[in-house]
């Protein structure tokens, strides 16, 4: 599972650069910019993890049924879960 995170709190702004944070090639373990909001990429996200963030009431969860990713949203940050092949 691959995850991109994206450094922002504002859902509207986070919307906003969703479809192009899907589509963009972001460097593995590396950080660019999309639209003034910092993006980063890691390629290996454990199952685990997803769960375990899932469980805190702190987190929100959001879902994309249709390409089956997963989208966390904590602190300063949303976080999009994306199966890999």
């Amino acid at each position: 599972m691959r995850c991109v995170t994206v450094y922002t709190n504002e859902f509207e702004k986070f919307s906003d650069i969703f479809e192009q944070v899907l589509i963009s090639d972001i460097p593995e373990n590396d950080d660019m910019e999309i639209e003034g909001v910092t993006v980063g990429s890691v390629s290996e996200i454990p199952e685990e993890y997803v769960e375990q963030m899932r469980l805190k009431p702190e987190v929100v969860v959001m879902r994309d049924k249709k390409r089956n990713i997963t989208i966390l949203q904590h602190g300063k940050i949303f976080e999009i879960f994306i199966p890999t092949v």
